[in-house]
C-alpha cells in the first residue's frame, strides 16, 4: 500500500450513519486492543473557537517543554495535519502504517456489520487513539469532530473537558434550539471531570450546568470562576489581563486578533490551569506568557500578503460571521476592505452575507468553489438582489478570478479578506504557498 492508497481507502468510507452511535467505534477500538485508554488528554467540543483554543494549549504546553499530540479537523493543506506532533504532521509513512494495520479490521467488519461499518471519521479518529498509543506524548488536545454526544472521539475520558461556544450550526444533526446543541456538545462531559467553558448563551449554560452536577463535575466559568480585563488593541495583536482563585496575569499578548481570539485565549488558560491543579503541578506566567505569544492557527485571521494586505479567515458559519465583523469594525473601520466569500450551502450564508454586506467599509464580491464530495457551494447569482449593503455586491463564480479583481481595485492602504468555508480556504491556501 502506498500513501494514495492509503488516502483513497480513507476518503471512499461513508460520511454518516443513518442512526448515529458509537457502538461501532467501540468496536473497531477493541479489535485494536483499546488504544484511547493509553493517552492523557484534553477534550475540546464547542461550535466555534475549538482549533483556537487548541493551538493556544498547544502553545502553552510546548512553552513548558513537553510533548503534545494534536487530533484537529478538518485539514487546511494535507491530510497528514489531522494527528500532529508539537505542530508537526504525521508522516506519509506513518499515515501507510496506521491504514495498513486498521483495514484488515475494517474488512473484516464490513462484513459482519454490512452497512454499518466504520465510517471515515470512525477511521481516522481509530488512526490517531491508535498512533498516540504507540507513540505516546505528555498529553493530547483531541477536537471533536461534530456534536460531541455521539462523535467517535468520546471515547475516553480526559483529564479536563472544555465546550469553547454554542451556536447555530450543523442543526440538521444537532438540533434546531441552542438547548438541544447543546445537549450535543455537553456529552462530552464524564463523571468529576472538570469542565472549562467560554462564553455560552444562557440556554446553552443551563443545560451544560445541568449535566455537571448530574456527572459531579466542577464547571469553570468566565465572569464567575476565570475573568478578563483590560483588554487593548494593537496593530495585529490584542493585550489583555486574566486571573481566577488561583492566579492573576498582567500583561498577556496574543497575535491572533479579535475579541473571540481573547475569549479562546482565556478558556485555554483556564484549561490548562485546572489540568495542572489536578495533577498538583506549579503555574509558571513566564511559561503561560511565551505559550500564548507564539500561537499561530491557520486559517484564522492569518496574513498571506503584505502591500497589499491579504487575509485569510476561516468564518465558515454565522457565529463566526458575527465575531469577524467585529473584529472588522474595531480593528479596521479606517481601511475599505474587499471581501471575497464563498460558502457552502448548507449553512446559514444569507444571514452571514448580511452581516458582512451592512459593514459601511466593506465591498463585497460573493463567489463558488468546488465543495468537498457532495456539499455544494451556495449558488450566490441568485442572492444578489436580498443584500442591503453601501456598496453594490458582485457575483464572480471564478474564485481566482475574484481574488484578482479585488487586488487591482486596491489601494495600498486597503484589506483584502478572504473568507467563508473552511474548504474555500484551504483552496485559497494552497495557491498562496
Amino acid at each position: 500500500m502506498n500513501y494514495e492508497e492509503a488516502l483513497n481507502f480513507i476518503h471512499g468510507r461513508q460520511k454518516f450513519k443513518k442512526n448515529p452511535n458509537l457502538n461501532t467505534i467501540k468496536l473497531l477500538l477493541k479489535k485494536l486492543n483499546n488504544p484511547q485508554d493509553k493517552i492523557n488528554g484534553i477534550h475540546i467540543a464547542g461550535t466555534n473557537g475549538k482549533g483556537s483554543t487548541l493551538a493556544f494549549l498547544r502553545n502553552i504546553f510546548q512553552a513548558e517543554g513537553l510533548k503534545v499530540g494534536s487530533f484537529t479537523s478538518p485539514f487546511l493543506i494535507r491530510f497528514n495535519e489531522r494527528i500532529s506532533v508539537n505542530g508537526v504532521a504525521i508522516s506519509d509513512q506513518e499515515i501507510i502504517e496506521l491504514v495498513s494495520k486498521i483495514k484488515p479490521i475494517v474488512d473484516d467488519m464490513d462484513k459482519n456489520l454490512k452497512d454499518l461499518g466504520p465510517t471515515e471519521f470512525e477511521i481516522v479518529t481509530a488512526m490517531m487513539f491508535l498512533y498516540f498509543a504507540n507513540n505516546p506524548v505528555d498529553i493530547v488536545l483531541v477536537e471533536v469532530g461534530l456534536g460531541g454526544l455521539l462523535d467517535s472521539t468520546n471515547v475516553f475520558t480526559p483529564k479536563v473537558s472544555v465546550i469553547t461556544t454554542i451556536g447555530y450550526d450543523h442543526m440538521k444533526i444537532l438540533g434546531n434550539t441552542i438547548g438541544e446543541i447543546a445537549n450535543q456538545k455537553a456529552g462530552i462531559i464524564k463523571d468529576k471531570v472538570d469542565c472549562v467553558v467560554g462564553k455560552l448563551p444562557n440556554d446553552a449554560f443551563n443545560v451544560i450546568n445541568q449535566v455537571c452536577q448530574e456527572h459531579k463535575s466542577k464547571l469553570f466559568v468566565p465572569k464567575k470562576d476565570y475573568f478578563i480585563s483590560n483588554c487593548k488593541e494593537a496593530s495585529w495583536k490584542e493585550d489583555f489581563s486574566f486571573s481566577n482563585d488561583l492566579v492573576s496575569l498582567n500583561n498577556l499578548t496574543i497575535k491572533m486578533l479579535g475579541q473571540y481570539q481573547i475569549d479562546n485565549a482565556a478558556c485555554a488558560i483556564e484549561t490548562y490551569i485546572r489540568y495542572k491543579s489536578i495533577n498538583n503541578q506549579p503555574i509558571e506566567y513566564k511559561i503561560l506568557k511565551k505559550g500564548l505569544m507564539e500561537t499561530f492557527w491557520a486559517g484564522r485571521f492569518e496574513k498571506l500578503n503584505e502591500n497589499p494586505t491579504v487575509v485569510i479567515d476561516g468564518a465558515h458559519n454565522e457565529p463566526a460571521v458575527l465575531e469577524l465583523s467585529k473584529l472588522l469594525k474595531s480593528h479596521f473601520s479606517n481601511n475599505e476592505i474587499y471581501i471575497v466569500l464563498a460558502i457552502l450551502s448548507d449553512k446559514q450564508y444569507l444571514k452571514m452575507i448580511n452581516t458582512l454586506a451592512s459593514i459601511s467599509n466593506v465591498h463585497l464580491i460573493l463567489t463558488e468553489f468546488s465543495g468537498p464530495e457532495n456539499r455544494k457551494a451556495a449558488d450566490m447569482n441568485d442572492i444578489l438582489q436580498t443584500v442591503n449593503t453601501k456598496h453594490p455586491v458582485r457575483f464572480v463564480p471564478k474564485w481566482k478570478l475574484a481574488i484578482m479583481k479585488s487586488v487591482n481595485e486596491m489601494s495600498s492602504n486597503d484589506l483584502l479578506l478572504i473568507t467563508g468555508s473552511l474548504y474555500f480556504i484551504s483552496d485559497v491556501r494552497k495557491l498562496f504557498y
